[in-house]
């Protein structure tokens, strides 16, 4: 076997086989546009360790600009989602933004934990090199240590799946597709601002959902805000590595899994906000607790993120789209609903780090 292991063993052709996506009525397939954008996994790709580094979050610099959402102002529409949660903007070019535009959007993501961009096929179809360029001004990039990315460009995180393959968790295993985290939480340094987009889609469902965590916070009483800012968690990214080397996700794990202790609730760098920090996928158990304690009150925090609808957004992806968030204060899940559609959701994640977490309460020793 090649020391590269590429999607194409598991899919026969890489065409797409749905009418929509088809060259013309003559039911002639066409080439799949983002076959080189495919998922690879070196069996030889190997990293040392991450290390610290400063992180300067962009969105500090527009907190000075007289107008700090002036990269809006030729939008022909710019909507809340929900009143807690997301916008969605039309009209904007993201590619062409620059520096100051860059860090507005910095700002206005930590403001409204994401926001969805339409028609953004420029941004999409500029690249590599473009990607690395426009995730580098957010923070240092991130490679992730299990999954698939495209050849040469171990930068950009790929989640697939369509009728013979995928290498996310299996979802026959449980009850509900849905998985709330925040991308490796586990990482010393989290990501911050995060970019995200499908290059392929069903053509309904495979959507995604968010949630607030400064607003479950927000929900709980003022009591049990202050026991939780004493706390800290340990979050582990072990359990994934063993699932990569099982063979159900590549059988790659590019980097030693790591675990690390994080506040459970946590200080947003540039708004202050406080959000709740703790995820289903990633956190394991809080220190200093016995495990009854520990599993009492996760599992409640689990629950009350799980349940609270009125926190939360969910985004319909269409062509062309692209959502940035703040991994700082939201949580996220696919929904897995178009299984037996035989569809392709072909996506790409741009992953700057940012800084590590900081405890909402003042002198917590992490």
């Amino acid at each position: 076997m090649s020391t590269v292991q590429t999607i194409t063993e598991a899919v026969p052709s890489l065409t797409l086989r749905n009418k929509s996506d088809q060259a013309d009525s003559t039911n002639q397939e066409e080439p799949y546009k983002y076959a080189h954008l495919l998922p690879v996994f070196p069996k030889d790709e190997h990293y040392p360790p991450l290390t610290p580094f400063e992180h300067v979050d962009p969105g500090s610099r527009a907190l000075s600009h007289p107008n700090p959402r002036s990269f809006l102002e030729n939008a022909t529409s710019v909507d809340d989602i929900t009143p807690r949660l997301g916008t969605e903007v039309r009209g904007i070019n993201l590619a062409a933004l620059d520096n100051a535009g860059r860090d507005q959007l910095a700002l206005e993501v930590a403001r409204r934990g994401l926001v969805v961009f339409r028609d953004q096929q420029d941004f999409i179809d500029r690249g590599p090199d473009f990607y690395r360029e426009w995730g580098r001004y957010f923070g240092r990039l991130h490679i992730h240590p299990t999954s698939g990315h495209p050849e040469g460009l171990p930068e950009l995180h790929l989640v697939y799946r369509d009728a013979n393959t995928t290498y996310n968790f299996e979802q026959d295993e449980r009850t509900t597709s849905t998985t709330w985290h925040s991308d490796v939480s586990y990482e010393l340094q989290p990501p911050g601002l995060t970019t995200f987009f499908l290059l392929s889609q069903p053509k309904t469902g495979g959507d995604t959902i968010f949630t607030s965590q400064v607003s479950t916070l927000s929900r709980l009483s003022p009591q049990f805000v202050a026991f939780l800012k004493t706390l800290k968690a340990v979050h582990s990214g072990f359990e994934q590595a063993e699932y990569s080397r099982s063979g159900r996700r590549g059988g790659v794990v590019r980097r030693d899994p790591v675990q690390n202790v994080h506040p459970v609730v946590r200080k947003h760098p540039v708004t202050g906000d406080e959000a709740l920090y703790v995820n289903r996928q990633f956190t394991r158990r809080i220190v200093g607790l016995k495990k009854e304690e520990s599993d009492a009150i996760l599992n409640f925090l689990y629950d009350h993120i799980d349940k609270s609808v009125d926190n939360q957004a969910r985004i319909k992806w269409q062509p062309n789209t692209v959502v940035i968030w703040d991994n700082r204060v939201t949580a996220h899940s696919a929904i897995i609903d178009f299984e037996k559609t035989n569809e392709r959701r072909h996506g790409g994640r741009i992953t700057p780090q940012a800084e590590r977490p900081i405890p909402a309460l003042a002198g917590l020793e992490l």
